[in-house]
């Protein structure tokens, strides 16, 4: 059945240089990188607040270490300082010897953000979700999004989608991939929440044994059908924390979460298992008689969706062999770190181990080539839906490396449109900036960027 919606007049909300859609931290990151080079920015936010699955899903873990070394810096180091100073983040205890190195307060970091986009004169739109791309002869223009006031349009001469979900290049009809090969399945997802009044001198009296009691009758209650999937590595070291106040990364599910239905029935299901851990907690647990649920995460949080196929494609061979390009805006660190799309609670997060982290020391490039497409010059994507494979998405997409893309798109970005007003013409692809011109410019903000190889003649994206 469909419907026919007759012609209509959209008013213009607002123009500008570059339009970002989405405001979660890759968006964040790419409008304030274009927004300080003296662009005209525009950002789009469909959530009440910036920060994305960082700050309304309460993720709030960040891996920038080689596990020698910090890698990951520029705009991420940027919002680490600025947080660090109103005591909203704090470093791992194994910093920087981990790839884990930071634990931030997601209602800090909300406004850390915030506050670097005011600053940086970007115009932001949040309770606004991108809508419909407005092509014209096969140019992207903008898109209309539909306000309580109506449909209003909002254009620009570059945009840069960062949806995480690829919502702008997919109904563009920039081509994606789904899932993983063997099934079409995507990663699990996760419902973060904190607890609170535990007795934590009960727990630490208890002992390890305790831990090992009650994981082993989980174990048990859950293979006979009687209790919910939860992830057992996680579980384990947050019930030996058993810290007040402490989020909580260890309740699975798993679906499409393009479908909005089924995304609302695992949502709602995740937090009816929630309830299941925090009762069987209360009955069997030392100390955790009285704890109460504090808060869950706003949204699910969600690892892989669309993966935009782009002019370049990372792969887990290029993440496992620390792969250098010549097109790099940044460093990844993070492991191949699948959660498992059944909904089981595994992960190969726990597994740890030759086959799928990186030697000590090591990172890979992150290229430009795989944020950019063959359909729109002036469109670029950031974020977990950027162009790779399924076991190299489980390592790139996590909030370091997705705000590193941010920061390399929204000033390459920045320097195109800059080429292309020079030459009195329209606006310069994206894909058409002097790479070597774009790292420099990168290092000259803070991004760590080194042992990049001379690009091919050919152009400076395209393998």
């Amino acid at each position: 059945m469909e419907i026919r919606i007759p012609e209509q007049r959209v008013p213009v909300e607002a123009e500008a240089d570059l339009l970002v859609c989405g405001g979660g931290c890759a968006g964040i990151a790419a409008a304030v990188s274009a927004a300080r080079r003296g662009l005209k920015v525009v950002l789009v936010e469909r959530w009440p607040s910036v920060g994305g699955m960082a700050t309304n899903a309460l993720v709030t873990g960040w891996h920038r270490s080689d596990r020698e070394k910090m890698v990951i810096m520029g705009l991420v180091e940027e919002s680490a300082v600025r947080a660090q100073k109103k005591g909203w983040i704090e470093q791992d205890p194994k910093y920087p010897y981990a790839h884990e190195t930071h634990w931030f307060d997601p209602e800090g970091m909300r406004i850390v953000w915030q506050r670097m986009l005011d600053e940086a004169g970007v115009r932001t739109f949040c309770y606004t979700t991108a809508g419909d791309p407005f092509v014209e002869e096969g140019v992207l223009l903008g898109v209309v999004s539909d306000t309580k006031r109506g449909r209003r349009a909002f254009l620009a001469d570059y945009l840069i989608d960062a949806t995480g979900d690829g919502d702008v290049a997919a109904k563009s009809g920039v081509p994606f991939a789904y899932g993983r090969d063997s099934d079409g399945l995507v990663q699990g997802m996760t419902l973060m929440f904190a607890l609170r009044d535990i007795d934590t001198n009960r727990v630490q009296a208890a002992g390890d044994r305790a831990v090992e009691s009650v994981m082993a009758d989980m174990r048990r209650l859950r293979d006979h059908g009687e209790f919910p999937q939860f992830n057992e590595g996680n579980t384990e070291t947050l019930l030996r924390l058993s810290k007040n106040h402490l989020l909580w990364n260890m309740c699975p599910a798993a679906g499409n979460p393009l479908d909005e239905e089924e995304l609302s029935r695992l949502t709602a299901e995740s937090r009816e298992k929630i309830v299941a851990y925090l009762d069987y907690w209360r009955r069997n647990m030392p100390g955790y008689q009285n704890a109460l649920l504090e808060i869950t995460g706003f949204a699910m949080g969600v690892r892989e969706s669309r993966r935009i196929r782009g002019r370049a494609t990372l792969t887990s061979d290029m993440v496992l062999g620390a792969a250098k390009q010549s097109d790099a805006v940044g460093h990844g660190v993070w492991m191949i770190d699948i959660h498992d799309p059944r909904g089981s609670g595994y992960t190969t997060y726990t597994d740890r181990g030759e086959s799928n982290m990186l030697e000590t020391g090591s990172s890979y490039h992150i290229p430009l080539g795989m944020c950019l497409n063959d359909r729109f010059g002036n469109l670029a994507v950031v974020g977990r839906c950027a162009s790779s494979t399924h076991e190299a998405h489980s390592s790139v997409r996590v909030q370091t490396h997705c705000m590193v893309m941010g920061q390399g798109v929204g000033t390459a970005v920045a320097l195109a449109a800059e080429r292309g007003s020079s030459s009195g013409g329209p606006a310069a692809a994206i894909s058409s900036v002097d790479i070597r011109k774009l790292q420099n410019a990168l290092r000259g903000d803070g991004v760590y960027l080194e042992d990049v190889p001379r690009p091919p003649q050919s152009s400076p994206v395209r393998r």
